[in-house]
Protein backbone atom coordinates (compact mmCIF):
# COMPACT_ATOMS: atom_id res chain seq x y z
CA UNK A 1 0.00 0.00 0.00
CA UNK A 2 1.17 3.38 -0.85
CA UNK A 3 2.02 6.53 1.21
CA UNK A 4 -1.08 8.20 -0.75
CA UNK A 5 -3.59 5.58 -0.02
CA UNK A 6 -2.80 4.71 3.70
CA UNK A 7 -3.35 8.31 3.94
CA UNK A 8 -6.91 7.76 2.42
CA UNK A 9 -7.49 4.97 5.09
CA UNK A 10 -6.34 6.85 7.72
CA UNK A 11 -8.53 9.75 6.61
CA UNK A 12 -11.40 7.90 6.49
CA UNK A 13 -11.01 6.03 9.38
CA UNK A 14 -10.57 9.31 11.54
CA UNK A 15 -13.82 10.42 9.39
CA UNK A 16 -15.78 7.50 10.49
CA UNK A 17 -14.48 7.66 14.13
CA UNK A 18 -15.71 10.82 14.51
CA UNK A 19 -19.08 9.98 12.80
CA UNK A 20 -19.61 7.47 15.23
CA UNK A 21 -18.93 10.22 18.57
CA UNK A 22 -21.30 12.42 17.05
CA UNK A 23 -24.12 9.61 16.28
CA UNK A 24 -23.63 8.75 20.28
CA UNK A 25 -23.93 12.12 20.93
CA UNK A 26 -27.00 13.25 18.95
CA UNK A 27 -30.36 12.87 19.67
CA UNK A 28 -32.01 10.63 17.48
CA UNK A 29 -34.26 13.27 15.78
CA UNK A 30 -31.52 15.31 15.08
CA UNK A 31 -29.64 12.46 13.20
CA UNK A 32 -32.64 12.01 10.73
CA UNK A 33 -32.65 15.46 10.12
CA UNK A 34 -28.97 15.48 8.89
CA UNK A 35 -28.69 12.09 7.16
CA UNK A 36 -31.78 13.00 5.60
CA UNK A 37 -29.64 15.82 4.02
CA UNK A 38 -26.62 14.46 3.29
CA UNK A 39 -28.39 11.81 1.39
CA UNK A 40 -30.33 14.37 -0.40
CA UNK A 41 -26.99 16.24 -0.95
CA UNK A 42 -25.10 13.35 -2.13
CA UNK A 43 -27.86 12.15 -4.35
CA UNK A 44 -28.04 15.44 -6.42
CA UNK A 45 -23.78 15.86 -6.57
CA UNK A 46 -23.63 12.32 -8.32
CA UNK A 47 -26.04 13.85 -10.83
CA UNK A 48 -24.77 17.08 -11.07
CA UNK A 49 -21.02 15.42 -12.22
CA UNK A 50 -22.43 12.35 -14.25
CA UNK A 51 -24.07 15.13 -16.49
CA UNK A 52 -21.09 17.43 -16.15
CA UNK A 53 -18.66 14.95 -17.84
CA UNK A 54 -21.26 13.74 -20.26
CA UNK A 55 -21.96 10.49 -18.79
CA UNK A 56 -25.77 10.69 -17.99
CA UNK A 57 -26.81 8.15 -21.23
CA UNK A 58 -29.71 5.83 -20.55
CA UNK A 59 -27.84 3.28 -18.66
CA UNK A 60 -26.33 6.45 -16.19
CA UNK A 61 -30.38 7.44 -15.70
CA UNK A 62 -31.55 4.10 -15.41
CA UNK A 63 -29.11 3.78 -12.40
CA UNK A 64 -29.51 7.48 -11.06
CA UNK A 65 -33.26 6.36 -10.77
CA UNK A 66 -32.31 3.40 -8.87
CA UNK A 67 -30.59 5.12 -6.55
CA UNK A 68 -32.96 7.89 -6.24
CA UNK A 69 -35.34 5.13 -5.25
CA UNK A 70 -32.64 3.78 -2.62
CA UNK A 71 -32.29 7.31 -1.37
CA UNK A 72 -35.90 7.71 -1.30
CA UNK A 73 -36.37 4.24 0.78
CA UNK A 74 -33.36 5.06 3.21
CA UNK A 75 -35.13 8.45 3.82
CA UNK A 76 -38.28 6.42 5.15
CA UNK A 77 -36.10 4.53 7.20
CA UNK A 78 -34.42 6.83 8.47
CA UNK A 79 -37.71 8.90 9.73
CA UNK A 80 -38.95 6.26 11.46
CA UNK A 81 -37.72 6.68 14.80
CA UNK A 82 -37.79 2.95 16.22
CA UNK A 83 -34.71 2.16 14.03
CA UNK A 84 -32.42 5.28 15.33
CA UNK A 85 -34.01 4.58 18.06
CA UNK A 86 -33.06 1.27 19.02
CA UNK A 87 -29.73 1.45 17.86
CA UNK A 88 -28.44 4.38 20.24
CA UNK A 89 -30.52 2.77 23.15
CA UNK A 90 -28.13 -0.48 22.58
CA UNK A 91 -24.99 1.98 22.63
CA UNK A 92 -26.40 4.12 25.18
CA UNK A 93 -27.28 1.03 27.59
CA UNK A 94 -23.42 0.22 26.83
CA UNK A 95 -21.91 3.19 27.46
CA UNK A 96 -23.64 3.50 30.42
CA UNK A 97 -22.80 0.08 31.77
CA UNK A 98 -19.44 1.24 30.88
CA UNK A 99 -19.67 4.42 33.23
CA UNK A 100 -21.03 2.44 36.16
CA UNK A 101 -18.35 -0.32 35.94
CA UNK A 102 -15.51 1.93 36.03
CA UNK A 103 -14.36 5.84 36.39
CA UNK A 104 -15.57 8.00 34.00
CA UNK A 105 -12.88 9.80 31.13
CA UNK A 106 -12.34 13.15 31.65
CA UNK A 107 -15.15 13.87 28.92
CA UNK A 108 -17.98 13.38 30.96
CA UNK A 109 -19.22 13.09 35.19
CA UNK A 110 -22.14 11.23 36.14
CA UNK A 111 -24.86 11.45 39.38
CA UNK A 112 -27.18 8.63 40.27
CA UNK A 113 -29.86 8.79 42.92
CA UNK A 114 -32.38 6.69 43.54
CA UNK A 115 -34.80 6.89 39.89
CA UNK A 116 -31.77 9.01 37.55
CA UNK A 117 -28.67 8.44 36.29
CA UNK A 118 -27.48 11.50 35.06
CA UNK A 119 -24.25 12.54 32.80
CA UNK A 120 -22.44 15.93 32.50
CA UNK A 121 -20.65 17.07 29.12
CA UNK A 122 -17.68 19.00 30.23
CA UNK A 123 -17.20 20.50 26.53
CA UNK A 124 -20.65 21.64 26.21
CA UNK A 125 -22.34 21.69 30.00
CA UNK A 126 -25.23 19.54 27.94
CA UNK A 127 -26.72 16.73 30.06
CA UNK A 128 -28.36 13.54 29.36
CA UNK A 129 -29.48 10.60 31.44
CA UNK A 130 -31.93 7.89 31.95
CA UNK A 131 -34.83 6.66 34.13
CA UNK A 132 -33.45 3.57 36.50
CA UNK A 133 -36.24 2.70 38.49
CA UNK A 134 -39.66 3.32 39.20
CA UNK A 135 -42.29 5.15 36.35
CA UNK A 136 -40.69 5.03 32.49
CA UNK A 137 -37.79 2.94 33.36
CA UNK A 138 -35.02 2.02 31.20
CA UNK A 139 -36.17 5.65 29.05
CA UNK A 140 -33.88 8.60 28.20
CA UNK A 141 -34.71 11.85 29.40
CA UNK A 142 -33.77 13.33 26.06
CA UNK A 143 -37.20 10.93 24.76
CA UNK A 144 -39.28 11.96 27.12
CA UNK A 145 -41.85 14.51 25.92
CA UNK A 146 -41.80 18.06 28.78
CA UNK A 147 -44.75 17.01 30.34
CA UNK A 148 -43.70 12.85 31.17
CA UNK A 149 -40.90 14.92 32.83
CA UNK A 150 -42.93 17.12 34.56
CA UNK A 151 -44.85 14.53 36.04
CA UNK A 152 -41.99 12.50 36.96
CA UNK A 153 -40.34 15.58 38.88
CA UNK A 154 -43.69 15.52 40.98
CA UNK A 155 -43.20 12.31 41.84
CA UNK A 156 -40.09 12.84 42.99
CA UNK A 157 -40.52 15.70 44.77
CA UNK A 158 -42.77 13.40 47.13
CA UNK A 159 -40.80 10.20 47.05
CA UNK A 160 -37.04 10.72 46.53
CA UNK A 161 -36.14 14.75 46.96
CA UNK A 162 -32.67 13.93 45.29
CA UNK A 163 -33.76 12.67 41.94
CA UNK A 164 -36.01 15.50 41.95
CA UNK A 165 -33.09 17.65 42.41
CA UNK A 166 -31.20 15.94 39.66
CA UNK A 167 -34.34 15.81 37.21
CA UNK A 168 -34.75 19.82 37.93
CA UNK A 169 -31.30 20.36 36.72
CA UNK A 170 -31.94 18.46 33.23
CA UNK A 171 -35.14 20.25 32.88
CA UNK A 172 -33.48 23.63 33.54
CA UNK A 173 -30.63 23.19 31.06
CA UNK A 174 -33.21 21.24 28.60
CA UNK A 175 -36.40 23.62 28.86
CA UNK A 176 -35.46 26.43 30.67
CA UNK A 177 -37.74 28.21 33.20
CA UNK A 178 -40.94 27.16 30.61
CA UNK A 179 -41.46 23.75 32.67
CA UNK A 180 -42.62 25.41 35.78
CA UNK A 181 -45.50 26.34 34.29
CA UNK A 182 -46.78 22.78 34.17
CA UNK A 183 -46.05 22.37 38.03
CA UNK A 184 -48.68 23.16 40.78
CA UNK A 185 -48.14 26.78 41.40
CA UNK A 186 -49.28 26.36 45.87
CA UNK A 187 -46.73 23.22 45.70
CA UNK A 188 -43.91 25.03 47.42
CA UNK A 189 -41.11 22.75 46.27
CA UNK A 190 -40.23 24.18 42.74
CA UNK A 191 -36.72 25.67 44.20
CA UNK A 192 -36.23 23.13 47.31
CA UNK A 193 -32.70 21.81 46.80
CA UNK A 194 -32.42 18.36 49.60
CA UNK A 195 -29.57 18.18 51.28
CA UNK A 196 -27.05 15.30 50.77
CA UNK A 197 -27.67 12.37 52.37
CA UNK A 198 -24.89 9.42 53.68
CA UNK A 199 -21.05 9.57 52.47
CA UNK A 200 -20.41 9.85 49.04
CA UNK A 201 -17.28 7.26 48.19
CA UNK A 202 -14.32 7.61 46.48
CA UNK A 203 -15.96 6.00 43.28
CA UNK A 204 -18.52 7.93 43.54
CA UNK A 205 -16.56 10.85 43.42
CA UNK A 206 -13.90 10.02 41.01
CA UNK A 207 -17.72 9.84 38.71
CA UNK A 208 -19.13 12.80 39.69
CA UNK A 209 -15.74 14.90 38.82
CA UNK A 210 -15.23 12.65 35.77
CA UNK A 211 -11.44 11.99 37.05
CA UNK A 212 -9.53 8.69 36.84
CA UNK A 213 -8.74 6.61 40.08
CA UNK A 214 -5.09 7.99 39.73
CA UNK A 215 -6.00 11.85 39.01
CA UNK A 216 -3.82 13.99 41.23
CA UNK A 217 -4.62 16.98 43.30
CA UNK A 218 -4.33 19.25 40.38
CA UNK A 219 -6.59 17.61 37.71
CA UNK A 220 -9.13 17.08 40.76
CA UNK A 221 -9.28 21.05 40.85
CA UNK A 222 -9.28 21.70 37.51
CA UNK A 223 -11.94 18.86 36.95
CA UNK A 224 -14.10 20.85 39.70
CA UNK A 225 -13.48 24.44 38.53
CA UNK A 226 -14.48 23.40 35.15
CA UNK A 227 -17.40 21.92 36.46
CA UNK A 228 -18.55 23.91 38.76
CA UNK A 229 -18.54 26.78 35.95
CA UNK A 230 -21.03 25.32 33.90
CA UNK A 231 -23.62 24.47 36.86
CA UNK A 232 -23.53 27.56 39.50
CA UNK A 233 -26.44 28.32 40.06
CA UNK A 234 -25.48 31.89 39.00
CA UNK A 235 -25.26 30.91 36.15
CA UNK A 236 -28.67 29.20 35.43
CA UNK A 237 -27.23 25.81 36.82
CA UNK A 238 -28.45 23.57 39.50
CA UNK A 239 -27.55 23.96 43.28
CA UNK A 240 -27.60 20.16 43.91
CA UNK A 241 -25.30 19.47 41.11
CA UNK A 242 -23.49 22.17 42.10
CA UNK A 243 -23.33 20.47 45.78
CA UNK A 244 -22.40 17.18 44.56
CA UNK A 245 -19.62 18.33 42.56
CA UNK A 246 -18.21 20.64 45.24
CA UNK A 247 -18.41 17.20 47.93
CA UNK A 248 -16.66 15.01 45.48
CA UNK A 249 -13.60 17.61 45.43
CA UNK A 250 -13.32 17.03 49.29
CA UNK A 251 -13.71 13.40 49.36
CA UNK A 252 -11.04 12.96 46.79
CA UNK A 253 -9.14 15.36 48.76
CA UNK A 254 -9.19 14.40 51.71
CA UNK A 255 -11.42 17.06 53.05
Amino acid sequence: MGIGRFIIFLGICVGLWLAFRWFMRTPPEQVSKVLVKVAIGAGVLFLVILAATGRLHPLFAALGAAIGGLLTLGMRLIRMPWALDIAQRLFYHYRAKKNSAEPSANQQSQVETRFVRMFLDHETGEMGGEIIAGQLVGSRLSQLEQSQLVMLWQNYVVEDAESAALLEAYLNNAHGEEWRDQCDAGSGRENATPPSSGQMSLDEARKVLGVEAGADREEIIAAHRRLVSKVHPDRGGSSYLAAQINRAKEVLLGG
